[in-house]
């Protein structure tokens, strides 16, 4: 499990952000049914307000949706009745851009370059496309040096 950089949601490849959605889902359901999402690298959802995964969520779907990519009413639906029992999912950051506020101290500088070196992993071994990769090596490219 991975809660990507924020930064990086409308730069990840295909598969990543499918995935980032169904990792969403897997997060929601594991916090309702157990008050925590239970994994090392995503526990740290809970040093934040709920609604800063909610805003999270909304990048993800966001961008799947600029992409044509469909998000499936039935998986929607879950979604929002797993948060509906930690939270209010109509509940909104206000103040300030999400950029700026989103995940303040986790999704910081440093976990950028960890995200990037992961992708670069990922792309070194073949899990994804040369053009993709090269999408992320133009606008990040700077802090994989």
């Amino acid at each position: 499990m991975r809660c990507w950089h924020k930064t990086l949601i409308p730069y990840l490849p295909r598969l990543q952000l499918i995935s980032q959605w169904r990792e969403c889902c897997c997060i929601a359901k594991n916090i309702a049914d157990n008050g925590t999402p239970n994994h090392i690298l995503v526990n740290k959802i809970m040093d934040y307000e709920f609604v800063h995964f909610m805003e999270y969520t909304r990048l993800v779907i966001s961008e799947m949706e600029r992409r044509n990519y469909k998000v499936s009413q039935k998986a929607m639906n879950n979604f929002l009745s797993n948060f509906e029992k930690f939270a209010d999912p109509n509940e909104s950051l206000i103040g300030g851009s999400l950029e700026r506020v989103l995940f303040t101290d986790w999704h910081n500088e440093r976990y950028l370059k960890q995200c990037l070196f992961n992708l670069q992993e990922k792309y070194d071994c073949g899990g994804i496309p040369k053009d993709e990769w090269k999408v992320i090596e133009d606008k990040f490219g700077y802090l994989l040096k």
